[in-house]
């Protein structure tokens, strides 16, 4: 009995460990575009971009997702070797912000994005799959624990480019860093190269390590056979539409945000680059919490709360321009949208067939993707035309898109005892 008992609990510790090692590769997707917000006011400015330019970068790294995460699902459940996958995306995407540090035309901004997007393809479809399967019954937390990594690497990259781009005075020392964007890009490579190559080492270590743990990929027609399945998962298919309204919130938000701070508010790129960090810190705070309510509470009742109170927070954030209660609404909203996306994920897994994780998350992140373009470049005209603070108009209806959506999605059936 001792020695039955004394195995799973062994699995459930290494699985564990593995949970916050690929937590530490998501904050890593995360680092480099978060560290784009907060430099394109000055990429903007120097490149004489308008707002709807600027957005159109966010926009078309968004587009290659929407176009390359079905196939990159689809292709995660035919090889499945997740650890391999894992790594290869990691390593893809330091390159192209080098070039962007090197150039100063628009279009190669643009190709820089697509590659990007690309890149960070073969993540999510492999990641969120792996953890869902390690702890079937505590999928929310475990993705909430994911998607902290993420809110990590959102928080901590723009603060860093802020300091960076000017300095800090702690204690009476004052550190003047004063580097211009390209040389922040340059900087920011570095650390993310050698962590690639450690997550590289690690990630091929747990796969090699457990063989008989490693996931076999099935047939590839068989992948493609299960992939038009999905597309008649109802339930699957109301998810991906509210999450590419979410989306479009989100991809708007992240853009517009920093704008508006840099060139109505006139902030400093420290202060700037520290309130995006708190608006990732309070969806730090939120994904564990709801992602755990969620597994005992339903997904339903989080995910529709946590929206509608983002669409509140929206509109007191108009109000709130030009005074420090934008800010703090910043943060507040922080709290209710990022605790939204792993309940999300967990929901869509849990109306995935076995052995489609990757295709289904691939399917999500696709059509959430196609959200997260179309929210920059509606955005981006209304900026232009009636100013930056009538932005979050839009976010806030699309927000509301997003609820209703769920609204419609059908209740689930009783688990089998």
């Amino acid at each position: 009995m001792t020695a039955a008992t004394a195995a799973p609990q062994g699995d459930v510790k290494r699985s564990f460990g593995e949970v916050w090692l690929i937590t530490i590769g998501h904050a890593l997707t995360h680092w480099y575009p978060a560290t784009f917000y907060v430099l394109a006011p000055l990429i903007g400015l120097e490149l004489g971009l308008s707002y709807t330019q600027i957005a159109s970068i966010t926009a078309a790294q968004a587009m290659a997702g929407a176009v390359s995460n079905i196939p990159g699902g689809i292709l995660c459940d035919s090889i499945g070797r997740k650890g391999l996958l894992m790594a290869t995306s990691l390593a893809w995407i330091g390159i192209p912000y080098v070039l962007m540090a090197t150039t100063s035309t628009y279009w190669v901004l643009l190709v820089c994005a697509v590659i990007i997007g690309l890149g960070n393809t073969l993540w999510h479809p492999t990641a969120l799959p792996t953890l869902a399967q390690r702890f079937p019954e505590r999928k929310g937390l475990v993705v909430s624990i994911h998607g902290m990594g993420g809110n990590i690497g959102d928080a901590v990259a723009p603060f860093v480019a802020g300091l960076l781009l000017s300095g800090v005075a702690v204690g009476g020392f004052a550190l003047s860093f004063n580097l211009s964007w390209r040389q922040v890009m340059f900087v920011n490579v570095v650390p993310g190269v050698l962590m690639a190559c450690l997550i590289f080492w690690l990630l091929g270590r747990m796969e090699v390590g457990h063989p008989k743990q490693a996931e076999k990929g099935m047939a590839l027609n068989k992948a493609l056979s299960g992939f038009v399945g999905l597309l008649q998962n109802r339930t699957l298919m109301l998810l991906a539409i509210s999450s590419a309204f979410r989306s479009a919130t989100q991809g708007a938000l992240l853009v517009f945000v920093p704008l508006y701070l840099a060139n109505d508010m006139h902030y400093s790129p420290v202060v700037t680059g520290g309130v995006m960090m708190v608006l990732q810190l309070a969806g730090f705070i939120a994904a564990p919490l709801a992602g755990g309510m969620s597994d005992k509470m339903g997904r339903r009742s989080i995910m529709m709360s946590s929206i509608m109170m983002t669409g509140v927070v929206l509109l007191a954030m108009i109000f709130a321009g030009g005074s420090p209660w934008f800010v703090f609404f910043v943060a507040l909203l922080g709290f209710f949208l990022f605790a939204i996306r792993a309940v999300l994920q967990a929901w869509t897994l849990d109306a995935t067939p076995k052995g489609m994780g990757g295709s289904a998350i691939g399917l999500l992140f696709g059509i959430q993707a196609i959200g997260g373009a179309i929210g920059p470049l509606v955005c981006g005209p209304i900026a232009e035309n009636y100013g930056l603070i009538n932005t979050f108009y839009f976010m806030a209806f699309s927000i509301v898109l997003a609820n209703l959506f769920v609204f419609f999605i059908p209740k689930p059936e009783p688990a089998a005892a």
